[in-house]
């Protein structure tokens, strides 16, 4: 469609039943109206008026398996109602460009999918990545023009770079494949991209959540083939809210402090000739704890105990779920959160002991909650955000006195969608 009679849809509300159904809240729909038309003015000002299509791809929030997809391990995440959206159109040419609010990402030839060691760290290199593994793989690349915006934070644990990359394969599924490429696949190839490409040692559990959509549980014994399987629940049928602070911790300076978690606990792993945890039994583990940490130190004994505990506490937490016993669940999450700050010791960096923004959001979360709710670091950790499930009502006042301390606007009352990476129009 028209770009111009697309806008003029959505001013006249037209689409608010879409809206709704993608973002949950009703009180969020006029907010998503005009983010749309303006989103599609800002493409009409970049590349003047064009048939458009328009995608979409959620950040994610993680609700157990805290640093457990690396070593194959299982994981329950969902997609959040803050996304990146594109408004995009095809082009005649190979060159994929994308303007991201106001960062003007640099043209990406699709035919020169080879890694250049100068964009290591770049949205391009992430586009470049993408465009490589859908090449090899057979399936087909071509030019469009893409004005996107984010409300995903960045920094914050809610994965705005597995959006970002889930809507650069989204929008190449729907404008050159039919939309036929999996959910799944798309995750792959976008963490491919990030590993590869971009140089960041992540997990496939971001961009999963993020392409997938829903709250799922998913097990990454066989990366190549992992089984995801959502998990239906309502939080609000249990009267609480999911609640992520950012408590506006720094992520730039981290990233050999998240290379470290997965390099420790492979240590672990080789001790037994494995590469991964999830190939360890846990009994032998903990009866060779004397031997192993003369060869791996003890910081990675206690990380790979937290990933043996969270790894197991997911199936708990599905179950307890399934059960409708929320109380249950909760314990499960601030167990979780234990685990994370005790044993995987990522709530903050050893390098920059100062600096604790998450230890604080933590420890006035427990002192307002007072047994009633549940939390716990949120992501990778080190800086960013917590979760936090309320009581509805103490959300207010939970939102009020938290951002006494982290500022206006630093806690979000969020939705889950059910949707991943999707074309929306």
């Amino acid at each position: 469609m028209k770009s111009d009679e697309l806008k003029k849809a959505f001013l006249n509300g037209e689409h608010d039943e879409l809206l709704k159904d993608i973002y949950v809240d009703d009180t969020v729909i006029l907010h998503q109206r005009d983010r749309y038309v303006k989103a599609i003015t800002k493409f009409e000002d970049l590349y003047g008026q064009r048939d458009i299509e328009i995608y979409s791809a959620p950040g994610r929030t993680e609700v157990c398996g805290n640093h457990t997809d690396h070593q194959r391990g299982q994981v329950l995440a969902a997609s959040v109602n803050l996304d990146v959206i594109a408004i995009c159109s095809k082009t005649d040419d190979d060159i994929i460009k994308i303007v991201s609010d106001s960062y003007d990402i640099k043209p990406v030839n699709v035919k020169e999918p080879e890694k250049k060691d100068e964009e290591e760290g770049t949205s391009e290199a992430l586009i470049r990545g993408i465009i490589a593994r859908l090449s090899a793989d057979g399936h087909k690349t071509g030019g469009f023009v893409s004005f996107m915006t984010s409300e995903v934070l960045v920094g914050a644990g809610l994965s705005s770079s597995a959006a970002f990359e889930v809507a650069v394969g989204t929008i190449l599924s729907g404008i050159y494949n039919d939309m036929k490429l999996s959910p799944v696949y798309i995750a792959q190839i976008s963490q491919y991209a990030e590993n590869v490409y971009f140089g960041k040692p992540s997990g496939l559990m971001d961009q999963m959540a993020s392409s997938v959509g829903c709250l799922v549980n998913i097990d990454f014994k066989d990366p190549k083939d992992p089984v995801v399987n959502r998990v239906d629940v309502n939080f609000e049928d249990f009267g609480h809210s999911l609640c992520i602070v950012d408590t506006k911790g720094d992520h730039s300076d981290l990233t050999d402090e998240y290379a470290h978690v997965p390099e420790e606990m492979k240590k672990v792993a080789a001790f037994y000739g494995r590469d991964f945890l999830r190939e360890v039994d846990p009994e032998a583990f903990y009866a060779d704890i004397p031997k192993i940490r003369k060869k791996t130190g003890d910081r990675g004994i206690l990380r790979a105990i937290h990933f043996f505990a969270d790894h197991e506490r997911v199936g708990k937490q599905v179950e307890a779920l399934k059960k409708g016993d929320f109380e249950r669940f909760k314990e499960l999450v601030t167990e979780s959160g234990d685990s994370s700050y005790k044993y995987l010791q990522n709530v903050f960096a050893v390098t920059d002991v100062q600096n604790q923004s998450v230890s604080i959001g933590l420890a006035l979360t427990e002192r307002l909650l007072k047994g009633k709710g549940a939390y716990r670091v949120h992501g990778g950790g080190f800086a960013g955000t917590i979760q936090a499930f309320v009581p509805n009502d103490l959300v207010d006042t939970y939102r009020e006195e938290i951002e006494k301390c982290f500022g206006k606007d630093t806690c979000h009352v969020l939705k889950i969608r059910k949707y991943g990476g999707m074309k929306v129009l």
